[in-house]
């Protein structure tokens, strides 16, 4: 016998030693969740976050240190009926009146009446750091309370950029929390069907639990090295909880499969490291890969999402290697108690007349298909995944807008009614100059014709009565133009504005003058830029997790036909989640369905962050099933054989893995914004492919096909030959049920 697998030593540890490992376990997660929070979060800043030419003109822009308070509104309507405008100005002088005393206050501006009489409109400039306003705002809210309460007559309420930044923060982080407390329950209710026993149940949401907590922790540590953002927190509890639990449902299953063949509890878990914990360290190491891609897109909001979930990950591997194995080993049999009466007679592991698990009767019936005809099977299943992924060629990138925020709270509900009556004209570009202080007037003179230059053109909004607006700072270095259009910022004719500035007219009135830097920002190019970022970093993203994993699989099965097949199929169940992405939001359909606006477009980070996840998550059910195909491999099985009883003996597990993740990202379907329920819908379909159709049809009858060959390696891969395993699968009619 050779040295044992480093699993198989950690599990032997663990559960010899439980109370130590779990003691040892809880320290660590104390240790990891209280030093966070004392370390407090370091969140991305606008310069960090800043991205293409639209990026360069937002850092010029902070360079000239404007004074640009953050400014929000009173906005006075009426309840019904036409505004009463002798009680609206009352409102207004009384509003005024109570604002000025209110700390944090720098002014408030006279009153705006609406074109059409309906509105009236207070403005307030806020002091202090307009970056930081939506965290001062709440002051005000409670005033203009006040002055609703003493004027029940008139609508009354609070709106601008700080009150709509700390309703989105409040909604954000209810979301959160919901997201929290029903993942909780919905994750326990589908392992209590799985297993059919509470405490089994109750075990792998106390790991994944414990694992989002230690992992919070170390993110908050993490970020003074990589800033944050707001996605951070959700994909830590949505990566944690979903791969949290599966682990633990792999090593579980296992532990009790063998545990009904008569091995002690110590076997048990020796052999349940041996072969799920291996397939879980292999599937961490797969999902850690792809998350790691995102470091080389260059963008703090990837580069926090990948540190995020590399994080968890690992720590989830960690849990299920060591205070899993203890948990296991203390519980004992007591791990199938209490039992649910009917649930357990269905889940209960079952054997044969020789010790081996017994299949269960569906999967046979499915494979059926795919072991007597895998060409055809191949051709078809293959098919309608490529006519599902075909949409995704049409798939458009853009930010989400103000239009896309949730409705249900009083500051959008207000914004809208505030744009009702005071619409606004279009969108603006912004054309950020930095140049010497001795050249500035010839650079406020360039701009100047630039601004004459495109009001002539039908792309741009008419010239301005009072002339252009142009902002010079203090020290004459940065210059600033506005530039507006008529069209709302996804027309497509905003777009074409701003191509023609970038590539025309900007380059003719500014390219000469000596020391220039100059560049083309606001909301437009925001969207633009961040959408040919993701573009462009795609393929090398997708590159380097392609060949790394590759790599790891060609290693881990010493066999480079899988590893290409795995690749392969993985390819084949992004591009399926693209087009239903695609289908689902870029359309009008689903829009009551799901509850929300459609933005004809997916949110521009998503296809990247979704790759790197579902091709990591993707992996944890291949390595099981291809794993439980070897060991039939191995055990002397012909092909045909081994793959039937990879399936099906692999079928409980990865069916209720799925389940939990479907479950879990479904969760995120329900939140109040755009990306997250993209990004729920999208994790969401795809396991389920990737469960169903993908290891249940495609890869079965590609290994079918496919033969022997599914082993080949070049000589230097082949592996030594070793010895049988502990406990071949015994290749009985009872097991394998193939016609």
């Amino acid at each position: 016998m050779g040295r044992r697998p480093v699993t198989v030593r950690l599990a032997r540890w663990s559960a010899e030693h439980p109370w130590r490992a779990i003691a040892l376990w809880a320290v660590f997660v104390a240790v990891c969740f209280v030093g966070g929070n004392a370390a407090g979060l370091n969140e991305a800043t606008n310069s960090d976050q800043a991205i293409g030419e639209a990026g360069r003109a937002s850092l010029i822009v902070d360079a000239g240190d404007f004074a640009d308070p953050a400014v929000d509104n009173v906005l006075i309507t009426s309840t019904g009926g036409a505004l009463d405008q002798a009680a609206a100005k009352a409102a207004a002088d009384d509003a005024a009146a109570r604002l000025r005393t209110v700390a944090g206050v720098a002014g408030v501006g006279q009153p705006v009446t609406a074109r059409d009489g309906s509105a009236l409109l207070l403005p307030i400039t806020m002091s202090g750091d307009p970056e930081t306003a939506s965290e001062r705002v709440q002051p005000l809210r409670d005033a203009t309370a006040a002055v609703q309460a003493a004027h029940p007559e008139l609508r009354v309420e609070q709106v601008g950029g700080p009150s709509i930044g700390q309703a989105l923060d409040d909604t954000l982080g209810k979301d959160f929390k919901r997201a929290e407390l029903l993942s909780l329950p919905v994750t326990l209710a589908i392992l209590i069907i799985a297993f059919g026993a509470l405490i089994a149940a109750s075990v792998p949401v106390l790991l994944a639990l414990s694992s989002v907590a230690a992992a919070m922790g170390l993110s908050t540590l993490a970020s003074h090295l990589v800033p944050a953002t707001d996605t951070t927190a959700p994909v830590i509890l949505l990566i944690g909880m979903a791969v949290g639990v599966d682990y633990s449902l792999f090593y579980i299953r296992r532990e009790r499969e063998e545990r009904a063949k008569g091995r002690s509890g110590l076997d048990a878990v020796e052999i349940a490291a041996e072969t799920s914990g291996h397939a879980v360290v292999v599937s961490g190491f797969a999902v850690i890969i792809s998350m790691a891609g995102l470091l080389l897109a260059g963008d703090v909001v990837f580069s926090s999402l990948a540190i995020g979930s590399i994080l968890v990950v690992a720590v989830a591997v960690t849990g299920s290697l060591t205070v899993l194995p203890a948990l296991l080993a203390r519980l004992g049999r007591w791990v199938d108690r209490p039992r649910v009466p009917l649930l357990w007679r269905l889940t209960a592991p079952r054997t044969g007349r020789h010790g081996e698990p017994r299949a269960p009767r569906l999967w046979p019936a499915v494979l059926r298909p795919a072991l007597r005809a895998p060409v055809a099977t191949l051709v078809i299943s293959v098919g309608l995944l490529l006519a599902l992924a075909a949409p995704a060629l049409g798939m458009k990138l853009k930010f989400p807008g103000m239009e896309d925020l949730p409705r249900t709270t009083p500051a959008m509900q207000a914004y809208d009614r505030l744009t009702a009556a005071f619409p606004s004209a279009g969108t603006n570009h912004v054309v950020a100059v930095r140049a010497p202080a001795d050249q500035a007037d010839r650079v406020h003179a360039a701009l100047t014709d630039l601004s004459a230059r495109a009001a002539g053109d039908p792309l741009f909004a008419p010239a301005e009565a009072d002339g252009p607006k142009i902002e010079v700072s203090a020290d004459r270095r940065v210059t600033v133009l506005d530039v507006p259009t008529p069209y709302a910022s996804r027309d497509d004719r905003s777009v074409q504005s701003l191509e023609k500035l970038r590539g025309d007219l900007v380059p003719a009135e500014l390219r000469g003058i000596p020391g220039i830097e100059y560049a083309v920002g606001g909301g437009v190019a925001d969207s633009e830029d961040y959408a040919q970022h993701v573009r462009d970093k795609l393929p090398l993203v997708m590159g380097f997790v392609l060949v790394l994993t590759f790599l790891v699989m060609a290693f881990t099965f010493r066999s480079v036909v899988i590893a290409a097949s795995s690749i392969a199929l993985n390819l084949l169940s992004a591009g399926a989640a693209y087009g239903l992405l695609v289908l689902v939001f870029q359309g009008e359909w689903a829009q009551g369905l799901l509850g929300f606006t459609s933005m004809g477009a997916i949110v521009s980070w998503l296809p990247l962050f979704l790759f790197v996840v579902l091709f990591g998550l993707s992996m944890d059910y291949h390595v099981f099933v291809v794993s439980r195909i070897r060991e039939g491999v191995r055990s002397g099985l012909a092909n045909r054989d081994a793959v039937s009883y990879g399936i099906t003996s692999s079928a409980g597990v990865v069916t209720s893995a799925a389940i939990v993740m479907v479950g879990v990202f479904s969760i995120f379907a329900t939140l109040s914004t755009i990306d997250m329920k993209q990004l729920g819908i999208g994790l969401a379909a795809a396991i389920l492919l990737d469960a169903t159709i993908i290891r249940g049809v495609v890869l079965p009858a590609l290994m079918t096909m496919l033969g022997d060959a599914n082993w080949w390696a070049p000589r230097f891969l082949r592996p030594t030959p070793a010895p049988a395993p502990t406990d071949p699968p015994a290749p009985t009619p009872e097991l394998l049920p193939i016609p």
